[in-house]
Order: C-alpha cells, then sequence, then structure tokens
C-alpha cells in the first residue's frame, strides 16, 4: 500500500495529544499529508503547533494547499459551504482532508464519521479512524493490547471520543 494518508484536526491531534504520533507516523512513513486547514485548526493549541511543526521540519509529514480553481477547491467548498441535498455542511479540516484524499487517491484519516461518512460513500474513499489505527499497530505488533489500553485511556482522558470503553472492548467488537 502506498497511498498517502490525508489526516483531518481530530484524527491526528487524537495521537498527538498523547505523544503516539509515531504510530501513525510508522504505519504510513512517508505518505502522511495534512491540509493546511487542518494545520491552522492545530495551530491553535501551541503544544499542537509545536509538534506539528517539529514533524514539518523534518518532513515526517506535508503540508498541503488546495489551490482556487481547481476541482479539490470546488469540492472543498461545496462541502463547507453549499452541499448537495442529502449531504450537511462539514467542518474545513474535514472537507480539505477528504478533497485531498479524493484527488490523490489516497486514504482519509478521520474519527467523524457521522459527518463524514455520506462522502466516504460517495467518493468510494477508502478511511481509517484512531482505532483503526490503533489496531494496525497492534496487528504490526508496533503496541501491545496491554499498551494499546493505556493508550487508548489516556486518549479519553484528553477529550477524545472512541468508539468504545477500552481497545480491548474495541477489538472484541470487530469479531
Amino acid at each position: 500500500m502506498t497511498e498517502p494518508l490525508f489526516l483531518d484536526t481530530d484524527c491526528f491531534s487524537t495521537f498527538l495529544w498523547v505523544g503516539y504520533e509515531n504510530l501513525v507516523l510508522q504505519l504510513y512513513a512517508g505518505r502522511i499529508g495534512i491540509p493546511q486547514q487542518v494545520y491552522n485548526e492545530l495551530k491553535r493549541v501551541p503544544f499542537l503547533k509545536g509538534k506539528v511543526d517539529a514533524l514539518l521540519k523534518v518532513n515526517r509529514i506535508t503540508l498541503y494547499q488546495i489551490n482556487a480553481g481547481t476541482d479539490p477547491a470546488a469540492l472543498y467548498l461545496k462541502m463547507t459551504q453549499k452541499p448537495d441535498k442529502g449531504f450537511k455542511v462539514i467542518g474545513s479540516g474535514e472537507a480539505a482532508a477528504i478533497a485531498l484524499t479524493k484527488e490523490h487517491h489516497g486514504i482519509l484519516g478521520s474519527n467523524n464519521l457521522s459527518d463524514i461518512l455520506p462522502y466516504i460513500r460517495l467518493f468510494n474513499l477508502q478511511y481509517r479512524t484512531s482505532a483503526q489505527i490503533m489496531v494496525e499497530a497492534l496487528e504490526h505488533k508496533m503496541i501491545s493490547e496491554k499498551t494499546g489500553n493505556g493508550i487508548w485511556r489516556d486518549m479519553i482522558l484528553r477529550n477524545r471520543k472512541m468508539p468504545a470503553a477500552s481497545f480491548t472492548e474495541y477489538l472484541a467488537s470487530r469479531k
């Protein structure tokens, strides 16, 4: 798999807040992109801005712009301002990540499925949530289930919305 991974704010910050961004960086090494809109949201928090700036400086992640007059720009505006009937307006970070994922035939990294799932289905996009990335880390033996439970607990303590009370519970729900 060589597709780029475009992260939205919530998905990326889930790992940044708990100091486990390395899981994403290792799993998707050399293929991680964040839209300018996501960077703008992350930079509002000095702690997150510092981490993201350091990753940009050493080229661990790439910052993407959406240029005016392009197909991604038109799609971005549609999703953030005037979506088609049956779709709702979504946030700028999510919309930018979707537009770039579609343009570059990549993978979307997002947790807000209630907002983005209609677009994922419409454009037939691959996607990963923070929980799914955790499972990938477990499958690649980057973490143990016990370590995953600790990371998961810390994510919840940082007010990240996770789909289960623990990593173990999430793993059981997938079977």
